[in-house]
């Protein structure tokens, strides 16, 4: 099974965005750039995160994305999901039946065992994704990762994050 490059940068993006502080923002372009992306193609994984409700997109100059959820509610099945779709990896088109010796639909009453056996493949794989929170990756790289890497990209989130006004501290 092969996963589009989007899940990889996706969850890269997800990973950085739990390390800005409080409700602040930080923008695609900032992200694009963070993980040398094109912003184009990064946006659209990013629009796929905001329409699963994993991202949320602030509108204006300051805007940008944050969580939608706090990263111990987000896994990383839904964002494979967000970026991939529902639909299993494989998908059974019945071959079987097709060739020059075709058999009444009688003879194929029997799930095809290949389906069967990728489709246990499948729900193993996406068990184990769920299990596998947005924080417990944060907080494996921050304990495992090299120090360097871990200040290079806390030093990056700093410096573009973009910190929202609350309700409450608007002007009138």
């Amino acid at each position: 099974m092969k996963l589009g490059e989007g899940v990889e940068a996706a969850i890269h993006c997800a990973s950085m965005l739990a390390g800005v502080d409080g409700n602040s923002t930080m923008s695609g372009a900032a992200m694009a750039e963070a993980f040398g992306l094109s912003p184009s193609y990064l946006l659209k994984h990013l629009n796929q995160l905001t329409a699963a409700r994993i991202l949320e997109s602030v509108p204006g100059p300051a805007g940008g994305y944050r969580l939608a959820r706090p990263a111990e509610r987000i896994t990383l099945l839904d964002i494979v999901l967000a970026v991939e779709g529902k639909e299993p990896a494989f998908r059974c088109g019945e071959i079987r039946q097709r060739g020059p010796v075709k058999l009444d639909a009688s003879a194929y009453v029997k799930p095809c065992g290949i389906n069967t056996a990728m489709l246990k493949a499948e729900r193993a794989y996406r068990a184990a994704l769920a299990e596998t929170k947005l924080s417990d990756i944060v907080a494996n790289y921050a304990a495992e990762g090299d120090p360097r890497s871990i200040a290079a990209s806390c030093a990056f989130v700093e410096r573009h994050q973009r910190p929202q006004k609350s309700a409450s501290s608007k002007q009138i």
